[in-house]
């Protein structure tokens, strides 16, 4: 498996390939679902750059002092920024504290890369204070820049990189890759595959967080247990809800994937199941509603993500969505 990644060969030969034909671009920006692999990918990119002793051209040891300070992100020609704290945006004095630091020269690396992670959440000074060094890049600087889409990103930033898209891996893939490169056993290498939905970061995550497995199947209980409740007891729920919003969207995807599951069912259709360890409940709902019914909860579900993401009021997005629910 060409730099230990699960998937996405096809971007690992292309990048490979720039560096050992000497014809890096100055920018990369890679796109995908979070957890697909953008970051790991940026990362190992970094390594086959930098490695002083690599096994091929273009193949990073990942044993070197070089690539291990890469993959723990503490390598000082290596500089990471993205939104921190509290904030949900990438500002425009953390751009600018980043290209004072490239502007000055390396330190022992071959290059200075910079990774800015999630660039979605730049502000619109951050990304514009940005745009002259994608441009003209200080020698031997590289950007790699990663977002869920360049749709969301400005037309200026991302016509002066070169766009890697990364989409879901194959859940076989995935489910190879985590037993082979991982020692995952089988069964719950199957589950994370199906779980995460193809993103082989995703699945390492909640392998490696056992809590975050576990608040998922607790939200699952949750909305199995809501959907034959009363007004009362949904008001409830959405009063403790609504008080954390970051919380409020990670439940929400989780919803969303077991009525995706239904709505599935529902039409008959031969996709595998996200939620493998859920079919006996999603079988029993997909029983008492209709394919219309299941698309409508999938379609309040997302809107109310997109509400909470501009900003809507969380206590009345919470509660109108816990009534939306269909009493079965």
């Amino acid at each position: 498996m060409i730099w230990n990644m699960i998937g996405h060969q096809w971007a690992v030969s292309l990048l490979s390939g720039h560096i050992t034909q000497n014809t890096l671009r100055h920018a990369y920006l890679f796109t995908g679902p979070k957890g697909v692999g953008r970051r790991t990918l940026a990362l190992r990119f970094t390594q086959a750059l930098n490695c002083p002793s690599p096994l091929a051209d273009g193949a990073p040891c990942r044993t070197c002092h070089t690539c291990l300070r890469i993959e723990r992100m503490q390598h000082p020609d290596l500089f990471v920024i993205q939104s921190e704290g509290d904030s949900d945006s990438l500002k425009v004095d953390q751009v600018r504290g980043l290209l004072h630091r490239l502007s000055l020269s390396a330190y022992e690396a071959s290059h200075k890369v910079a990774m800015l992670l999630d660039f979605e959440e730049a502000t619109p000074s951050a990304a514009n204070a940005l745009l002259k060094t994608l441009e003209e890049p200080p020698p031997q600087v590289l950007l790699l820049l990663t977002a869920e889409s360049s749709d969301i990103l400005l037309e200026t930033v991302v016509s002066r990189c070169e766009e890697v898209r990364l989409r879901p891996v194959p859940l076989d893939t995935v489910q190879a890759g985590l037993k082979q490169e991982w020692g995952i056993p089988h069964e719950e290498a199957r589950l994370l595959a199906h779980i995460s939905g193809g993103r082989p970061g995703y699945a390492l995550y909640l392998h490696e967080h056992p809590k975050a497995l576990t608040q998922r199947g607790e939200w699952l209980d949750d909305l199995l247990r809501l959907l034959p409740a009363s007004r009362i007891e949904r008001f409830a729920y959405a009063e403790d809800l609504h008080k954390d919003t970051e919380t409020f969207h990670r439940l929400l995807q989780v919803w969303i994937s077991l009525w995706r599951d239904v709505m599935l069912q529902t039409a008959g259709a031969d996709t595998p199941f996200t939620n493998l360890d859920r079919q006996t409940e999603i079988r029993d709902i997909a029983g008492k509603v209709n394919l219309s019914t299941a698309q409508s909860v999938v379609g309040r579900l997302e809107k109310t993500g997109y509400l909470l993401k501009h900003s809507a009021n969380s206590r009345l997005t919470s509660e109108v969505l816990l009534l939306d629910l269909p009493q079965l």
